[in-house]
């Protein structure tokens, strides 16, 4: 039934892909550059820079399963994008999907929830590339200096705005030499620091593999394995941005979602090297480049590279390449962050649910125009607001970002189970990769948004500032900014109702559902 209480017809299980009938480039992209773009979208240097730090300080030795199992239910809506795709390869994802499953509101507010996260995370992207720029070239006293790192930082954005703007082929071409560099100075990292942890002068501070770093029943409570995951979540973002240029990849139906399979299970075999190399490496102590420390948790590899090379010779221009790995990684996610946003919003305009500008596509690059500036714009905006006020509110905005990320995938998984439950019986793989793995990763994720945000967040001494609430008393900023960034998409929701209603009164994509009828 529609919203209006009429009978819709139930939606065929393959729909015809719509790829390139909104004016994007459609056939853009392979399989290769797909996965190129959705491994660099995660940013894995920069995620494992400013987060493993974060997981170390939560659950201790602990880290490196808490790491692989956060892997458990991003693949679990990896398999959602997939199958969601296969019927309705729209560049919106979410936004979409969640309406023909849900309705037009439940779908905004999901398009709502990439945007809102992509906004949130483009400042700290913006932060770290503007200060590994100076320490590239041993700037410090500038690395060091609020204002010159904004500059740097919306420079940045400018760039990478203009670079997604020109063409979708040469952001995957540059995602592409960039990741390359990125992957193999983190196997090298990993590799040369196992070496010297077995060898016959291990460093200071280091320790053997253990057992027990991989019991997850060994971290001292639910509350901190819960933060950890969430936290280690964070670090497996990003790889949807393979899916939302569904519209310019080559066979729409089935590419994105390999890609968003194939990203996820790379990133596991990443992040279980580099986190484990590391805790052995530099230890979990709090001094030095002890993994605990607090004053490397918001960069954990910057000390680490110069450790593991050395700082002459060869190992001097190895950790160089080090900090030009995660300013690389950093730019590339900014770039590749701008790209589903911009799809996001322009889908969401083509289907009337913004306004009509948003929905333009440029004659020549066959871009997004207004959606790829607009996304730049309030990022840059957001940015400076958030670094003018406070460096701890943008501390605690960067944390919030799980609540958006966990907020739209969670949906994104349920939309799959409820969209598909006419086939579900059809044959033992719909049942599993239509109905039970959605349905996992959306009540994960659905239980880490909850506990997170009205537990762990929520508490006043959590992260750097709370906020005085008129009911609830002191809140922790980071629940304060995570729930405020949803209300006020509900808010917006309801303007853009009263201003141009017609994807609420008559949406273009009507609630529906899959035909068992139809073929697999």
């Amino acid at each position: 039934m529609s919203p209006s209480g009429k009978s819709v017809p139930a939606a065929p299980t393959v729909i015809s892909s719509g790829a390139g009938e909104k004016g994007l480039k459609s056939g853009a992209l392979g399989l290769f550059s797909s996965v190129a773009i959705g491994l660099a979208s995660t940013a894995p240097a920069y995620s494992l820079a400013a987060t493993l730090g974060l997981i170390v300080a939560g659950v201790g030795l602990q880290a490196p399963i808490i790491t692989i199992l956060a892997f458990i239910p991003m693949l679990l809506i990896a398999y959602a994008y997939k199958e969601l795709n296969a019927s309705d390869p729209d560049c919106g994802t979410t936004f979409v999907w969640g309406a023909r499953a849900f309705g037009p509101r439940t779908g905004w507010m999901g398009g709502w929830g990439i945007i809102v996260a992509d906004i949130i995370v483009m400042a700290n992207l913006a932060q770290i590339a503007g200060v590994y720029g100076f320490r590239l070239f041993g700037l410090e006293s500038l690395a060091g200096n609020s204002t010159w790192t904004t500059v740097a930082g919306v420079a940045w954005i400018v760039v990478m705005t203009l670079i997604c703007y020109i063409g979708i082929e040469i952001s995957a071409a540059l995602q592409r030499w960039l990741l390359c560099i990125e992957i193999a100075m983190l196997v090298l990292l990993s590799v040369t620091a196992l070496v010297k942890v077995y060898g016959s002068h291990p460093p200071t501070g280091s320790i053997h593999l253990a057992a027990s770093w991989f019991n997850p029943f060994e971290v001292s409570s639910s509350g901190a394995f819960t933060a950890g995951i969430l936290a280690a979540v964070f670090i497996y973002w990003g790889w949807d941005t393979a899916v939302s240029v569904n519209e310019e990849t080559e066979d729409s139906a089935r590419t994105p979602g390999r890609a968003a399979v194939i990203s996820t299970l790379l990133l596991l075999l990443i992040y279980a090297l580099v986190s484990t190399s590391a805790q052995a490496f530099a230890g979990v102590g709090t001094d030095g480049i002890g993994l605990g420390n607090p004053d490397n948790s918001g960069d954990v590899l910057s000390g680490l590279g110069g450790a593991v090379f050395g700082s002459t010779g060869f190992g001097w221009f190895l950790t160089k390449l080090m900090i030009f790995m995660v300013l690389t990684s950093s730019a590339a996610s900014t770039q590749t962050t701008i790209l589903p946003t911009a799809r996001t919003s322009f889908s969401m305009a083509a289907h009337r649910a913004l306004p009509e500008p948003f929905g333009r596509v440029h004659p020549r690059f066959r871009t997004p125009t207004w959606s790829t500036i607009g996304m730049g714009l309030a990022s840059i905006a957001f940015y400076v607001l958030l670094t003018a006020i406070s460096g701890n509110v943008l501390t605690d905005s960067i944390a919030s970002v799980g609540l958006g990320i966990a907020f739209y995938y969670g949906l994104t998984g349920f939309a799959c189970v409820w969209y598909y439950r006419r086939v579900l019986t059809r044959s033992a793989r719909d049942f599993v990769t239509k109905g039970v793995l959605p349905l996992l990763g959306g009540l994960s994720l659905l239980y880490f948004f909850c506990y997170a945000a009205f537990d762990v967040y929520a508490k006043p001494d959590y992260g750097a500032t709370s906020i005085d609430l008129p009911i609830f008393g002191k809140t922790g900023g980071v629940t304060v900014i995570g729930i405020g960034a949803l209300v006020l998409g509900a808010v917006l929701m309801l303007i853009q109702h009263a201003v141009q209603g017609s994807w609420f009164r008559n949406p273009d994509v009507p609630v529906s559902a899959a035909d068992p009828a139809d073929a697999p």
